[in-house]
């Protein structure tokens, strides 16, 4: 199944992998980049949307709905950190693409950096975005997850700053998941496994990073309020060929509080 998302020129588009149907998002031609997206219930490969015309332009842009994110099908078993990285090797595969450029925002980001540890060899350039994986704080408001309502649905798909048309679809398929008691329940279920401790300590990337492999460029807002700047600093240092960039004034939000100088300096490091 394939739709056009108004106004932007990306094409919204279901993969079918091993747990079933996927959504995701293509746009452009040239050197393959899978971009991942946050952990928030509103969050999903549209979270690029307003990046992707941009990064388009030089780049054939993939941006999957995470394993257990968005409309597609999800497991009827517990989620893992290990089935989402796996998740997207399979996206890989099922593109056909055995070494993509790899951006993740958030957790995306921490998923990005399990992949370039385990998997060197897909992963040519690496962006890590305000990445996880380095807290040592415990998030217990993940684990406590509650289904957003209407309003808090129409703030979060608001701050992308799409068209109205784009928007209002999209807000629609959120009210429409939130009032799936199945999927709600699932969705909790991820969040409390990315809030487990020991869990977050067995995933936890300060051992991994050192072995990453790919040129890196770690983007951070100075004043991001969920995984602090001296989270990238030290993702930063533990990588061997890595760069940090500092966006000042900006959250923990880059790709969209800050797309255009976001994606200058993306489309910079990817080409270079």
């Amino acid at each position: 199944m394939t739709q056009q998302v108004s106004s932007t020129g990306v094409a919204c588009r279901t993969a079918e992998l091993g747990h079933g149907r996927t959504r995701f998002f293509e746009a452009g031609t040239g050197d393959p980049v899978i971009l991942l997206h946050g952990a928030g219930f509103n969050s999903g490969g549209h979270s690029w949307l307003p990046n992707m015309p941009a990064l388009a332009q030089r780049f054939h842009l993939y941006a999957p709905d995470a394993l257990g994110w968005g409309p597609g099908d999800q497991l009827d078993s517990p989620y893992s950190f290990a089935y989402l990285v796996d998740f997207v090797r399979e996206f890989q595969d099922h593109l056909g693409l055995a070494r993509t450029h790899v951006v993740g925002h958030s957790m995306g980001g921490w998923l990005a950096s399990l992949l370039a540890y385990e998997s060197p060899q897909r992963v040519d350039r690496l962006v890590l975005v305000a990445a996880g994986g380095l807290a040592t704080r415990q998030l217990t408001s993940m684990a406590a997850f509650a289904a957003p309502s209407a309003d808090e649905i129409r703030a979060a798909i608001g701050r992308l700053g799409l068209p109205a048309a784009d928007e209002q679809w999209l807000v629609d398929e959120r009210i429409e998941l939130a009032a799936d008691p199945v999927r709600v329940d699932r969705f909790r279920g991820i969040m409390h496994h990315m809030s487990e401790p020991q869990v977050r300590q067995r995933y936890h990337t300060a051992r991994r990073l050192p072995h990453v492999r790919s040129a890196t460029l770690v983007a951070w807002g100075s004043d991001d309020q969920v995984n602090p700047l001296d989270m990238g600093e030290r993702a930063a240092q533990l990588i061997p060929d890595a760069r940090l960039r500092v966006f000042d004034g900006a959250g923990h939000g880059l790709p969209m509080e800050r797309p255009a100088e976001f994606d200058a300096a993306v489309l910079d490091f990817l080409g270079g």
